[in-house]
């Protein structure tokens, strides 16, 4: 066994960190390597993992120049310029249930993407993704890829934010796939993992022979966590952005 040592920042920073109405963005910058989606350099950028993902994805769907990035990663006063236009152009109502506010936007953590189905005059506040045709088969592999539909319909009163089906979110996988699988919110995920303390119950999914174990770890208050771990095994740690973290491991 060995220990590992969490700052209490950390509880901010990861993959699986959940931004909304209520939970904001803590970084001041990005923090991360990204990376042009694609490898073409005016493209939108993501974090590096999740670009080669979302890569690997388009090839497999063959959804090369037919599924096109609208919209990556942002900074702070993007999303401020963004909003601020929203509101002078399309009204208070839609711009609260598509954009949202300056320091609570999913695209200022690089781990969210807008996509669209490559026509003629693209939308850049609700791109057309439909739910079929290519566009289907992308959102139908996309879990395996760690991708998930961020803003389902019927769940706006718990995202906070309209449908939106062309908004997708980088949380890996398995974590994408159970979310998918169980009908999840993001932030229901999150709720739901709290119900699987580490160390003593951890969610389990089972993949190609190997056991993975999903749990959560409540952050110390006022210092560092630490997490006792086998010193065997291939592990991987996100903060959820609220009091604690998400323990992943492959055995």
């Amino acid at each position: 066994m060995r220990t590992i040592t969490l700052p209490e920042e950390a509880v901010f920073r990861g993959s699986l960190i959940l931004v909304n109405s209520r939970c904001p963005y803590r970084e001041k910058d990005c923090g991360i390597a990204l990376l042009p989606v694609g490898g073409e350099d005016h493209s939108p950028l993501l974090e590096r993992q999740s670009a080669r993902f979302l890569d690997k994805l388009i090839d497999e769907v063959g959804a090369r120049d037919r599924i096109v990035a609208v919209s990556g990663w942002r900074s702070g006063a993007e999303q401020t310029r963004i909003f601020e236009t929203s509101l002078a152009e399309n009204g208070i109502g839609f711009t609260k249930k598509y954009v949202a506010l300056p320091g609570h936007s999913e695209h200022q953590t690089g781990f969210a993407i807008d996509l669209a189905e490559n026509k003629p005059d693209i939308d850049f506040i609700c791109p057309d993704f439909p739910s079929g045709g290519i566009c289907g088969k992308f959102r139908e592999r996309a879990p395996l890829y760690g991708f998930v539909e961020r803003y389902p319909k019927g769940r706006e009163n718990i995202t906070g934010i309209g449908w939106e089906p062309w908004h997708f979110r980088y949380v890996g996988f398995p974590h994408a796939s159970i979310m998918q699988q169980r009908g999840l919110t993001l932030e229901e995920y999150h709720a739901f993992l709290k119900e699987h303390a580490y160390g003593q119950n951890p969610l389990l999914y089972g993949v190609s022979g190997r056991n993975i174990e999903i749990s959560y770890l409540r952050a110390e208050k006022g210092g560092p966590s630490l997490l006792e771990i086998d010193d065997t095994v291939h592990y991987t740690v996100s903060g959820n952005n609220s009091d604690g973290f998400v323990i992943t491991v492959w055995r």
